[in-house]
């Protein structure tokens, strides 16, 4: 005779519950006070600032709960929505060994990754771990299904759907590839970490004396490396920037972008007087990107690094829309090698995701000098223009006061085929600008001049000759640009432009890859 179910299920129940609460608690008290000295939420409170409210649904909570003091593996992953939008999560527990990888935590790892690819949803990763495990590494490095192929998975994933790393606090070795391969990095200062090799085993294999902080904080890797995209202040902000990012980000490459409704942008200065006259007076791109979209849409990834070129989304008329615009108040808005790997990511994550664009230029060209091109100018820059010519969403080039050189071509200039060039009348485009191009052509004469007064005349005559030939109205009379318009006009021409072009077809070329010295 079958045995009454209360009879069984009331123990059962009760040791579930206690592996459960268990499980969920993480690691030792005295671990939990270690995050709270760092100014470091739970791992589970973190998943639940992210997540909508009552969305989180969990996966191998109950992972290793046979061992004692590895609650979960020493992560947190699972399911949930942000505004309404399905997610996964994938979630180091600082509390348990350091949040390091166990032959748990990979197949967790692996597992969710495959989820978010199946179900085409956006992946977060909310990083804070000591690294691999060195005791358990013949269990978890050598096979198919071992560490490894949660960067494989990244690598095949990549524009396919969004991914988003916070990094809380470290992840070193291997494991600092993990924000290496997402769209977008959020670092919360004075915690996170990213480097290859820690400081003690940099002593002991090259003999510097290096910090952690100095070699790969947060401040380092937003400032000079580039590998961070956004520092927070703390957990919590960090938590909202990302969920900022997916505001933005369609679910997949193959879903629309979200939209919303649209707002007028707030009442300011015009355009013709943010923008001088004068080519070489420098101005705030911040106050021009103001006055065209949407008001409080403008979201900028990687503000701190290569800040002669800004990235950003905004919205336009409730659309989102990528910006990349040169500003003239950071080195005169010139082109740099950390500025062309800046503009490729970017380029590159819009176009994956389905986001149009728009380049608003005001650059005298490329930076020149030995120290640039033994860095590498020509290897990035070619990077950067590659990402261009591949790009196959909407684009926009708007020319505000000059575009020179190489310059013109990585502001998606006529020759990189944008779906529209606009010009504003002060516009001036060419091979070089004025002072740079005169002292080229008229060098030995200047030179042979010796009355310092006469020099000056020539070359100032010599340089209003050349800006005759730059004058826009010739370019527009040429057919080379497609409009030229007022700064009052613009926003109205973006906005009926993209209508139009959201319905552009997108054409790749045939082929496998293309190849870039990058």
């Amino acid at each position: 005779m079958a045995t009454e179910p209360e009879t069984l299920d009331i123990p059962l129940e009760r040791e579930l519950l206690s592996r459960v609460e268990a499980a969920k608690a993480g690691g030792a008290a005295k671990y939990h006070e270690a995050i709270a000295r760092q100014n470091k939420m739970f791992v589970r409170d973190r998943v639940e600032a992210l997540l909508d409210e009552g969305s989180f649904v969990e996966d191998g909570l109950l992972a290793r709960t046979m061992d004692e003091g590895l609650a979960a593996d020493a992560i947190v992953t699972g399911l949930g929505t942000v505004d309404g939008r399905p997610v996964c999560v994938i979630a180091n527990d600082p509390t348990v060994k350091a949040g390091a990888w166990g032959r748990q935590t990979i197949r967790k790892y692996v597992r969710m990754q495959e989820e978010a690819a199946r179900s085409r949803c956006p992946l977060v990763y909310l990083v804070d771990s000591a690294g691999a495990r060195l005791d358990e590494q013949f269990d978890l490095f050598i096979d198919r299904g071992h560490a490894g192929r949660i960067f494989w998975n990244q690598c095949r994933m990549s524009g396919v759907t969004p991914q988003i790393c916070i990094l809380f606090g470290p992840s070193p070795a291997g494991a600092a590839y993990v924000p290496a391969f997402c769209d977008a990095v959020i670092m919360v200062d004075g915690n996170a970490a990213a480097f290859l090799g820690s400081p003690r085993m940099v002593k002991m294999a090259i003999k510097e004396e290096v910090t952690a902080e100095e070699m790969g904080g947060a401040r380092m890797h937003c400032d000079v490396s580039g590998l961070g995209d956004q520092l927070a202040k703390d957990d919590a902000h960090a938590l909202e920037l990302a969920r900022t990012y997916l505001s933005y980000l369609p679910q997949s490459w193959e879903h629309p972008v979200p939209l919303t409704d649209p707002v007028e942008p707030p009442e300011g200065p015009r355009l013709n007087e943010i923008i001088p006259e004068n080519q070489v007076k420098p101005f705030d791109m911040r106050e021009v990107l103001t006055q065209l979209f949407d008001e409080g849409s403008i979201f900028q990834h990687k503000p701190r690094f290569a800040k002669e070129l800004i990235t950003a989304f905004a919205r336009l008329d409730g659309r989102p829309v990528g910006i990349v615009a040169s500003q003239p108040n950071f080195k005169g808005g010139i082109l740099t090698a950390d500025t062309s790997d800046k503009g490729a990511q970017f380029v590159q994550m819009c176009n994956a995701y389905g986001i149009p664009l728009i380049f608003l230029s005001d650059t005298p060209g490329f930076m020149v000098g030995s120290v640039v091109e033994r860095g590498g100018i020509i290897r990035h820059g070619a990077k950067y223009l590659s990402a261009i010519a591949n790009c196959t969403v909407p684009r926009i080039s708007v020319m505000l006061r000059k575009s020179y050189g190489a310059a013109y071509m990585a502001m998606s200039g006529a020759t990189f085929d944008p779906d529209a060039m606009i010009a504003l009348p002060s516009t001036k485009m060419a091979i070089m600008g004025p002072e740079a191009a005169v002292n080229a052509i008229w060098s030995n004469r200047i030179e042979a001049i010796e009355d310092p007064e006469e020099r000056e005349a020539f070359v100032n005559a010599r340089r209003e000759e050349y800006l005759v030939n730059l004058d826009i109205f010739r370019a527009a009379s040429e057919f080379y640009v497609d409009s030229v318009i007022p700064g009052d006009e613009l926003r109205r021409e973006l906005i009926l432009r993209m209508r139009h072009y959201a319905n552009k077809k997108r054409e790749t070329v045939p082929r496998h890859n293309a190849v870039i010295r990058g």
